[in-house]
């Protein structure tokens, strides 16, 4: 059960796209949802370039034209906040904030970068995830959505799940399971090489585990095409050559064709 939802939002276009996403998932589930912004200490605040939750509401058609800001809480049983931060790092500033908070999903926007351009100017999107051990349902530059910002209709069909020995996908498992009761997607669990991990469902049934050879990042992407959510469970970035060209979540982020769940996962 997903009972608050963290969107940090940096206004951009991408951004609105990860928060027409947040705020589904937050009907869906009767959450919080806070929308964070970090700005430079100094800066004017930007209250007015938050994303309008009423606005989307309204044409979605779930509240009535010229609504009242009480009636998002009362009709949707979602309480929104609007969060501002001043601080000069947004990764600082936002880690602090979601390590006291802990919600149990974050959705935002990830620019993409790569090479060392990522590893000199950093992943705000990444850092964040890796700081704060929470799901994060990361948009990458090439990511379709599964929710139709205009209407709010949800269409997700599968969830690809590539696993693997390490890290292990077992504390996984029942949101993916409660992920798929609610947004009525199946899950489709991919192992690339020999040697399939064995799994578990939290009925302690075993779960089909598909299994495929190839390159693991071009497969991942390959058999994500058709599918409108790859699932993956990390441990974080190790080591300089990681650092230097992104873990294998990132790199799938980059260049998936929808948008990635990172959970987090014991190495």
């Amino acid at each position: 059960m997903i009972r608050s939802i963290a969107h940090p939002t940096d206004f951009s276009p991408e951004g609105m796209l990860a928060f027409a996403h947040a705020l589904k998932l937050a009907l869906v589930n009767r959450s919080t949802l806070d929308l964070v912004h970090v700005r430079s200490p100094g800066d004017a605040k930007h209250w007015e370039d938050f994303p309008h939750v009423r606005e989307y509401l309204e044409r979605w058609g779930i509240l009535s034209a010229g609504s009242k800001l009480s009636d998002v809480a009362d009709k949707t049983g979602v309480k929104v906040s609007k969060v501002e931060i001043a601080d000069a790092d947004p990764v600082d500033g936002l880690s602090r904030y979601l390590s006291k908070h802990r919600p149990d999903l974050i959705v935002m926007a990830s620019h993409g970068r790569s090479g060392l351009n990522r590893w000199m100017a950093g992943s705000v999107s990444a850092e964040v995830a890796q700081r704060s051990r929470a799901p994060t349902l990361l948009f990458g530059p090439l990511a379709r959505p599964f929710v139709d910002p205009q209407s709010g209709e949800l269409a997700l069909g599968t969830i690809l799940v590539p696993i693997d020995h390490a890290p292990r996908a077992t504390d996984a498992i029942p949101l993916l399971e409660s992920l798929s009761a609610q947004l009525g997607a199946g899950l489709d669990f991919l192992h690339v090489g020999q040697d399939a991990p064995r799994l578990h469902d939290t009925k302690r049934a075993a779960i089909a585990v598909r299994r495929i050879d190839g390159p693991v990042i071009d497969t991942i992407l390959a058999e994500a095409a058709p599918c409108g959510l790859v699932a993956m469970p990390t441990a974080g970035r190790q080591g300089i050559l990681d650092a230097l060209r992104g873990s294998t979540t990132e790199r799938v982020v980059r260049e998936a064709p929808c948008p990635v769940l990172a959970l987090p996962a014991e190495p």
